[in-house]
């Protein structure tokens, strides 16, 4: 992947970038306050790909932090968590949005969704039907509350706010900007993102 490469992500839609080992890729908040769906697959083989479950056993923790790594389904590094401009509230316990998360909220009729988006996206890069992963949900601000239920707030990130990831191996890193508007996650309303390969 060329160096440089800036992709708009608009709201509530997906873009996908291959990145080679090494090479690093910024995922920026544009506006602020919104919330990235952020997927991985290994270039090799699609069905291995960042697992939110697997890495919170390795890292034995439950939400995202700086200077570790993301692992896969088969428990190898996919992508580092380089560095962190952001308030650094991310999220590794939500799956991504879908179809029917809409419907249970009460939509009538299509609404976009993070699977869908996903989907889209490596229809693209040339690949079929893949599972989707529970993401890596960047400037989602969840919350264990002391009972053991979850908090749910609003993105507090500001325009221009990102984290850089270290590709770990050759991979299809895939960005939504998720088009969750029925709760506060991105304030309601859904806005653009951006990727950077550097």
């Amino acid at each position: 992947m060329a160096v440089g490469l800036y992709v708009e992500v608009p709201a509530r839609q997906a873009r996908g970038v291959r990145v080679s080992a090494g090479q690093r890729v910024q995922v920026i908040d544009v506006e602020g306050g919104q919330v990235v769906d952020l997927f991985a697959f290994s270039a090799a083989d699609p069905t291995e790909f960042a697992s939110a479950e697997h890495t919170r056993v390795v890292v034995n923790g439950l939400f995202p932090r700086p200077g570790q790594d993301f692992f896969t389904n088969r428990r190898r590094p996919i992508l580092r968590f380089e560095e962190d401009r952001s308030p650094g509230a991310h999220d590794m316990l939500c799956a991504a949005c879908d179809p029917r998360r809409y419907e249970l909220l009460g939509v009538e009729g299509w609404h976009p969704s993070c699977q869908e988006n996903l989907q889209a996206v490596m229809a693209e890069l040339g690949y079929g039907s893949v599972h989707t992963p529970q993401p890596i949900n960047l400037f989602m601000d969840v919350r264990v509350k002391p009972d053991g239920s979850l908090m749910w707030g609003p993105a507090t990130t500001k325009p221009g706010d990102d984290v850089t990831l270290r590709a770990e191996a050759d991979c299809l890193v895939v960005a939504s900007a998720c088009p969750q508007d029925l709760n506060e996650i991105n304030n309601y309303t859904p806005t653009s993102v951006a990727l950077r390969v550097l």
